[in-house]
């Protein structure tokens, strides 16, 4: 796997612990189109998870629709997605200050450009 797809693979699980610590008995459908996923690649996701020992499933015992099922985070799960925040905060912030960066470039470019125009219409 190249580190981009372990990012990507990473930040997945990240939004799908963070979602499911606030909301358990979200169903896959809803999960996947919170995420905007497919309900089998949210599948595949999750059965990772619950395989790593960060999610549990568990019937939903006051549900009247008895298939219905909760997704907890264990917690390992909660140590874990307290890693990946820190994780994930740092890369953003990280990708934050290049855009800043980026922003005041192109801001001086476009400064530059009107200037040159102002100077050949004179």
């Amino acid at each position: 796997m190249t580190i981009r797809q372990a990012k990507i693979q990473e930040e997945t699980h990240f939004r799908i612990m963070r979602i499911l610590q606030d909301n358990p008995d979200l169903t896959q459908r809803e999960l996947a189109d919170k995420l905007g996923m497919s309900v089998g690649g949210l599948n595949y996701c999750l059965n990772a998870l619950i395989d790593k020992g960060f999610v549990k499933m568990a019937n939903f015992s006051k549900s009247k629709n008895k298939f219905k099922y909760v997704y907890l985070l264990t917690p390992q799960g909660i140590a874990e997605k307290v890693a990946l925040t820190s994780r994930f905060l740092k890369r953003k912030m990280e990708e934050y200050e290049a855009l800043k960066v980026e922003i005041e470039a192109l801001k001086s470019e476009s400064s530059a450009d009107e200037m040159n125009k102002l100077i050949e219409n004179k």
